[in-house]
């Protein structure tokens, strides 16, 4: 059992955690929810014991094992990917090293018959028995199973960690994490990195976790299908609910309505005695009387109404420049990494005021082609043409990572602002939720919620007439979601807008562009009128079915029924063939 007991944290004059207590049992799946800001990542650091509260203590049992994964990773660059996941393995190695020199031991002595080399074959027994217990022969084989369901590929675990990018190295601890199967597994936005097969694996993996979750998540399905007891932190206090998030919604609701009603009862009650009191107070013969009416009224146990964290960004995209009809225009344009082809010959055009959605799964193109309509990508080949007078603002889905973690807020906006602009910047901040004293705060202190909320103050910083957002809500709470979305929808310029939300994206762009195969299909409408179009439940059908297809792009409208039905034909063999070696294995 874990328990924070009596937590109390301050920062200047903020009161983050006020003398809060939690208990969490081994086997618990919990989601820890709340405003950005509010301290679930300060809550996560305290029961890892990496920052120490002002008051309150940790108690956990002595043998207990946890493991925290955080935003802030650091990793050996130079292993390789399996090499780096097998150090969850370092305590089997050891035991693997014993057993090795045991060997050698016994191998080099005679004296068969000596209560000595009894003692090195009992010894040795029982190491090899451990061994056995923690995995040890099929450690790299459940290495590279979680691997691969992280989305790793066979060619991938020999590549060195340095190669990948920074939400990839985060696989790579997730997955040490999770191998190492800790009592108490404490999870920061795990899913910000992952495309939808990955969340998919790691909801399924951790529904049958025999430990302890704690998770922060601003992915409400992934909550739901993960965990089955919500902590809400607002304004310094904890509230307990037994239900996943959803369930949580409609319970905190609930809780609320009775707490304000029983609340007005009691004023209306307390009002009533008030008058009594003063009218009593006002006869001679009835002042006893009143006196102890008034001594029963102030021994009354109040009721308090909890205060709501309203607090809310207040965001509206700068009014744009005019631009040319033609904001951009693709042709015949290529894509390769290597050996990896990721777009193949595709036409995009856009038009001004245009407001469009890229969909589909990871990997297939959509931030590709993103980078290199904003110019910091080289294309392979074909011709990509910006309008006249097009203006880009760029959000890219790890911007918020991006800021130099040493500058203070108001000096990161300072980099960013053109000096019509400095005059304003404290009201910007503001305006994001930043006041007063924040504005000296370094970038090293914020959340991951309150980086993406600065960057995005940085980007209303000058006018664009084409706005390009990938991911835009990593990291935002469900209600700065909501009010990003409102100021998308007010935006009055072109926009390009690159989402697995669902909920985000719905009525938000005219246009959906799903990335399949290395080629655009186009749909005139928006993210709903394309998953009705697809004959698809959600965005996570979207990037989990590959072969469907339903639509083939104009330049392929020569392709036959009878080429397809071969296909389908050789593919449901090659299942056949599948299935039958795994039956033999």
């Amino acid at each position: 059992m874990l328990s924070a007991t009596n937590i109390y944290i301050q920062y200047g004059d903020r009161i983050l955690l006020n003398h809060i207590n939690i208990v969490i049992k081994t086997r618990d799946k919990v989601g820890l929810v709340g405003r950005n800001g509010a301290g679930k990542s300060t809550l996560l650091k305290i029961l890892a014991k990496e920052i120490t509260p002002h008051e309150g203590t940790i108690t956990m049992p002595t043998e207990a094992t946890m493991a925290f994964l955080h935003q802030e990773i650091e990793i050996e660059q130079e292993n390789t990917v399996l090499q780096e996941t097998m150090k969850a393995f370092e305590a089997l190695q050891l035991l693997n090293a014993e057993i090795d020199v045991l060997n050698t031991q016994i191998s080099d002595r005679t004296d068969y018959e000596s209560e000595d080399y009894l003692d090195l074959l009992q010894r040795f027994s029982d190491i090899n028995e451990r061994f056995a217990l923690l995995g040890g022969e099929s450690s790299e084989g459940d290495a590279i199973k979680v691997l691969s369901g992280l989305g790793f590929k066979q060619k991938d675990l020999h590549r060195k960690i340095r190669e990948f990018s920074g939400g990839w190295q985060m696989r790579v601890v997730l997955a040490k994490m999770l191998l190492q199967r800790p009592d108490f597994l404490l999870l920061d936005e795990p899913t910000n990195h992952l495309d939808i097969e990955s969340i998919i694996w790691l909801e399924r993996f951790l529904k049958s976790y025999a430990g302890a979750i704690i998770i922060i998540s601003h992915d409400q399905q992934f909550l739901d299908n993960c965990t089955n007891r919500t902590i809400e932190i607002e304004l310094g206090r904890v509230q307990d609910y037994n239900a996943p998030y959803s369930k949580y919604l409609i319970l905190r609701k609930d809780r609320r309505e009775k707490m304000q009603s029983a609340y007005d009862n009691q004023q209306k009650v307390i009002a009533q005695r008030e008058r009594t009191i003063t009218r009593f107070m006002a006869k001679a013969t009835k002042t006893k009387m009143a006196q102890s009416m008034k001594k029963q009224l102030d021994k009354m146990e109040r009721i308090e109404v909890e205060s709501e964290d309203v607090s809310a960004m207040n965001i509206r995209f700068p009014d744009p420049p005019r631009s040319g009809q033609i904001v951009v225009d693709c042709k015949k344009v290529t894509k390769h990494f290597g050996d990896l082809e990721v777009l193949n010959d595709i036409d995009l055009t856009i038009e001004r005021q245009d407001r469009v959605a890229f969909v589909g799964q990871n990997g297939q193109g959509k931030t590709t082609l993103s980078k290199i309509i904003i110019g910091i990508l080289d294309k392979t080949s074909g011709e990509v043409t910006i309008g006249h007078n097009v203006t880009i603002g760029y959000y890219a889905q790890n911007q918020a990572e991006t800021l130099d973690r040493n500058r203070t807020l108001l000096e990161t906006m300072e980099d960013h602002s053109p000096p019509e602009m400095r005059t304003k910047l404290r009201n910007i901040l503001g305006a994001f939720m930043f006041s007063g004293e924040d504005a000296e705060k370094k970038v090293s202190v914020l959340s991951g919620g309150e980086r993406a909320r600065l960057a995005l103050a940085c980007m209303l910083l000058r006018p664009f007439n084409l706005l390009v957002l990938d991911e835009p809500t990593n990291h935002l709470d469900m209600v700065s979601k909501e009010i990003l979305r409102q100021a998308i929808e007010d935006y009055k310029g072109t926009l390009i807008v690159v989402s697995h939300d669902r909920h985000f994206l719905g009525n938000l762009t005219d246009r959906t562009i799903e990335f399949r195969d290395r080629q655009l299909y186009e749909y005139l409408g928006d993210v709903n009128y394309f998953l009705e179009k697809r004959e698809l439940d959600n965005m996570r059908d979207v990037e989990i079915q590959k072969s469907k297809i339903t639509k083939i792009p104009a330049k392929n409208k020569n392709y036959k029924n009878k080429a397809i039905s071969n296909e389908q034909k050789k593919l449901t063999t090659r299942v056949r063939n599948t299935e039958q070696k795994i039956e033999n294995l």
